[in-house]
């Protein structure tokens, strides 16, 4: 079980999160960038994220919450992440967006939110590198794990199998060690307020991990 761990809630200033961060054995760093409009809130532009980046050693997973992915890849390329993830649910060409990332040799990433169905997202499954189940409403942190996205982590999982995808399924949003236990068909969890509101980041994520 891969962890991907996500700043945007943190008892320490981002400059002290990333060092604390950088000193554990978390997989990712999963960036949650929002524009205001595809959720109501702002959040890491990359204005902002360019002047802190630098202290961060994890491979990068960017989750862009925005409505327009093409201005924001232009961006985020520009910090050499791993993934860029975006919602299915945007207004926008997705064949051409999954394109337009590999364009970059950068591994993308589609997002559903906890309404959309895995069928709206099949046709999709064999040309991307990640699935990224929201488990709580994007756009706020500390919300509640909902339990009714577990089919569909499931499901994810049997077409992976019965059709050799190689697409990693990861959940995002109230993850803890709790519901941790429930999701042994993702590859990827990842968790932001969990570790970060806590002083031993690498004692929450052994927590996490399956023993």
């Amino acid at each position: 079980m891969k962890i991907s761990v996500t700043i945007t809630k943190s008892k320490y200033n981002i400059i002290e999160t990333l060092k604390k961060l950088n000193n554990t054995d978390a997989d990712f760093l999963h960036l949650d960038v929002m524009d205001g409009m595809f959720v109501p809130n702002t959040l890491f532009p990359y204005q902002e994220v360019k002047e802190f980046i630098g202290y961060n050693k994890k491979p990068l997973d960017i989750h862009l919450m925005v409505v327009d992915v093409k201005k924001h890849v232009d961006e985020f390329i520009n910090i050499n992440p791993e993934y860029i993830t975006f919602h299915l649910e945007v207004n926008d060409d997705i064949d051409e967006l999954i394109k337009y990332i590999h364009s970059y040799n950068i591994k993308v990433g589609i997002s559903i939110k906890p309404n959309t169905k895995i069928e709206e997202i099949k046709k999709y499954l064999p040309y991307i590198e990640q699935v990224l189940v929201m488990s709580v409403e994007p756009g706020l942190g500390g919300q509640k794990f909902i339990e009714e996205v577990l089919p569909k982590i499931k499901l994810l999982k049997t077409i992976k199998d019965d059709n050799n995808y190689n697409y990693l399924i990861s959940v995002d949003g109230g993850i803890n060690e709790e519901t941790a236990k429930l999701l042994n068909d993702a590859d990827i969890l990842s968790v932001g307020s969990y570790v970060c509101m806590n002083d031993s980041y690498q004692d929450q994520i052994n927590k996490l991990r399956p023993e």
